[in-house]
């Protein structure tokens, strides 16, 4: 029996500009700096690397570009939040009793620009049990010990677990783990239909 939902962040409630990620992944991937870029994402994702750092690296990378036009495009994958996810939220922190938990690949500066620029991101958040930002906790998915930490901390049971996220590499670390998965699709499906795709489940 499901007793705790934990949701990943992006392309679940906050949508993400795809069209723009796989142009920046091409720009990356023209770089001589790729492996150095690949480094510094994954140090700054962990909180291992401060958003000086951060841009400071980016900046040896593409000297042509300011601090302030790599922060820009840094934010570029960014979109809309939907208000109807937020509403399905509510209704079910307030009206289930599910453990609900957020656990997300986000950074600094992209936490930032959500605060800023999503008006009910407070809200949101305060629907969270527990609100699991990487590079605040200092892990990231896929990794294995992410999700053991998240087990271990709020006492919980693989299989009384689901977790759903975008990105297939996440999802197949926790089924190894005995978590059961939902492989959202973003262009297909959405968070708000979680009972309906998986009522085998509930």
């Amino acid at each position: 029996m499901i007793n705790t939902l934990i949701f990943d962040f992006g392309n679940v409630f906050i949508n993400l500009n795809d069209a723009y990620a796989v142009e920046y992944v091409k720009h990356f991937e023209s770089s001589k700096y790729l492996d150095d870029i690949i480094k510094t994402n994954l140090l700054y994702e962990k909180g291992e690397i401060s958003t000086d750092r951060f841009l400071k690296n980016y900046q040896s990378y593409f000297p042509e570009q300011s601090k302030e036009d790599i922060i820009e495009k840094w934010n570029s994958i960014l979109a809309e939040f939907p208000k109807h996810r937020l509403d399905f939220l509510k209704d079910l922190k307030e009206n289930a009793s599910y453990k609900l938990i957020l656990l997300s690949n986000t950074n600094a500066l992209h936490i930032e620009w959500i605060k800023q620029k999503v008006p009910h991101f407070m809200e949101f958040k305060n629907c969270f049990d527990k609100f699991y930002l990487s590079h605040e906790i200092n892990m990231r998915k896929p990794d294995e010990y992410i999700f053991k930490f998240v087990l271990n901390e709020n006492n919980c049971e693989a299989e009384e677990c689901l977790f759903i996220d975008d990105n297939k590499d996440n999802i197949q670390t926790a089924k190894n783990m005995n978590i059961n998965t939902w492989h959202l699709n973003p262009k297909k499906e959405d968070v708000v239909n979680l009972f309906n795709t998986n009522s085998a489940l509930f």
